[in-house]
């Protein structure tokens, strides 16, 4: 989406900084916000996050069809509270990774007020 001042900030650029404000103009696909995230000097710990997240999401399905198989209330409890945990568990820790994707989409927008500050200072 491009507005009326990014238009005009764009005409005023020459060469390399036309390119530098066309890379930083677009907001990216949840994808590519999303595998950023795995990148970068803290990506390790996302990979580690995303792997722990996976398996609480596979051991917890695997439970739930325990669950779903128990053929007294017993059995079916005791599949059951661990299906719920695991699969909790796992929405947790991928809704602990929202808050880093919505700092590098600030961090993104920062660049790109910097770089419009910038270019009115040169003008």
């Amino acid at each position: 989406m491009t507005t009326d001042i990014d238009r005009m900030i764009e005409e005023a650029l020459q060469g390399e900084e036309q390119a530098l404000f066309r890379e930083t103009a677009g907001e990216p696909g949840f994808f590519a916000q999303a595998f950023g995230l795995l990148g970068g000097p803290n990506g390790w710990v996302n990979v580690v996050m995303m792997a722990i997240q996976a398996t609480l999401f596979v051991a917890g399905l695997w439970a739930g069809w325990r669950f779903f198989e128990a053929e007294t209330a017993l059995s079916a409890l005791h599949w059951g509270l661990p299906a719920a945990v695991l699969v909790l568990a796992s929405l947790i820790v991928k809704l602990g990774m929202m808050p880093e994707l919505q700092a590098n989409r600030l961090m993104r927008e920062l660049k790109r007020q910097q770089l419009q500050a910038a270019l009115a200072r040169k003008a």
